[in-house]
């Protein structure tokens, strides 16, 4: 089990000692993402994302570089909509170095007014690469559609307009109100004991401040009929994304969900991978995803079809996800669904970055219970007619929401078919 450790400036530090292993994996974990932007500065946690890896007061960002690489080690950071992370892998008798360098860098980056435009102007174009690449993009739309003018359904990048009205006073701010200590954790796995990544908290954090931090805007939800929205551009494939409103990272019910995805779409022996790809060839790629929030969440169906199939796909989609409203899941299915996500959990839980991204994750959320142990015998519980019944709540007509990249020009066709 995890050691967690809050400091006198109420920093907190989680452990997992892995005595087998050489390395140790670190990440100082932020509450600040996309769910705590709004229009005006959209993309800025993404940004300062960015930015952190430019340099310090005391490191450029060469130095940053060959510091940690180096010593065999790897570093990297992302953004979500709930948190951002600075993450660095490193053998275990470098874990000091790691604490120091993403400490530095998570509170003395040097935010210098040339990195701030040149790195405005790489994210524009990571946006626009994302905009030509519709397996993504309709991802976008989607999102756009469920949550409309809220930040959950704004992009993590932000638009061009947004990225390019950021200033260097609004960064600073928005990272003075979010990047506090009582709003941050250091996880650490792998060869390391809690005494010791306290002591270097302690020693590396210690510029930390507590502060009050404004809270996200709440998802709203008032969806009355099926949602569709079809982007008409020329393309290969129709791109197709389809979403539902599930229930939030904490329900009770969010087992059960586990093994409805399972079941659904989240593998190749999936329902719908096996019925639309294997034995009616309809499409090349297809899978189901659930996106977990504090507040809400989202199951969402990803494709790529050929044009003239769309429709027969979604018609085929809607059957499967009615029949498991109708139809209990076999004794079978429900097995092999357990059985996957055991697997699947202990296989990441073998290596110390997976590991220190379950730990950190979770205790960044405010989840509680999070051991294994306690989450597998969850999972086991779960029974064929908690599943039926969590998907009749979901799949309805009234929750769903589609999003289309196509030449076609079939929108008719598409709504006819979303009213099966």
């Amino acid at each position: 089990m995890y050691k967690l450790i809050t400091l006198d400036n109420l920093f907190r530090v989680a452990t997992e000692s892995m005595a087998h292993m050489e390395s140790v994996a670190l990440g100082v974990w932020i509450r600040a993402g996309g769910r705590y932007e709004n229009q005006k500065n959209s993309g800025i946690s993404h940004l300062l994302e960015h930015l952190l890896f430019k340099g310090t007061e005391k490191r450029d960002m060469i130095t940053i570089k060959q510091e940690i690489e180096g010593r065999g080690g790897s570093f990297n950071g992302f953004t979500s909509e709930d948190h951002t992370c600075y993450l660095v892998k490193i053998l275990a008798k470098d874990a000091e170095l790691g604490v120091d360098i993403l400490s530095d860098m998570v509170q003395h980056p040097r935010l210098a007014p040339e990195e701030i435009e040149k790195e405005k102007n790489v994210i524009i174009e990571e946006i626009n690469m994302y905009r030509d690449m519709p397996h993504h993009y309709v991802h976008e739309i989607l999102a756009e559609m469920m949550w409309q003018d809220q930040p959950l359904g704004m992009p993590l990048a932000g638009t061009v307009e947004s990225v390019m009205s950021i200033t260097k006073d609004a960064i600073q701010s928005y990272k003075r109100g979010h990047y506090s200590s009582a709003n941050m954790i250091l996880a650490g796995a792998g060869l390391v004991n809690e005494t010791e990544l306290a002591g270097l908290s302690k020693k590396y954090f210690k510029d930390s401040s507590p502060a009050d931090v404004a809270p996200f805007e709440k998802a709203r939800i008032s969806q009355s009929a099926p949602l569709v929205r079809i982007k008409s551009k020329e393309t290969e494939q129709t791109h197709i994304a389809l979403g539902l409103h599930t229930i939030d990272r904490f329900h009770p019910d969010r087992y059960a969900l586990t093994l409805l995805n399972i079941i659904l779409g989240a593998n190749m022996s999936s329902r719908l991978f096996h019925i639309i790809r294997d034995e009616m060839a309809l499409c090349y790629e297809i899978s189901s995803s659930v996106r977990r929030y504090e507040d809400c969440g989202a199951l969402v169906i990803s494709i790529g079809v050929d044009h003239k199939k769309l429709v027969k796909t979604l018609e085929t989609v809607l059957k499967e996800l009615k029949r498991l409203t109708t139809e209990p899941v076999t004794a079978d299915e429900l097995k092999r669904a357990k059985e996957y996500y055991r697997g699947q959990l202990l296989f990441a839980l073998e290596d110390t970055m997976s590991h220190m991204l379950w730990m950190g994750e979770k205790i960044i959320m405010g989840e509680k219970d999070f051991s294994p142990k306690s989450i597998l015998k969850n999972v086991e519980a779960v029974n064929a007619q908690e599943i039926m019944r969590v998907a009749a709540g979901l799949f309805r007509n009234d929750n769903l929401n589609l999003a289309v990249i196509s030449p076609t020009k079939e929108e008719r066709c598409v709504k006819e078919a979303l009213a099966l």
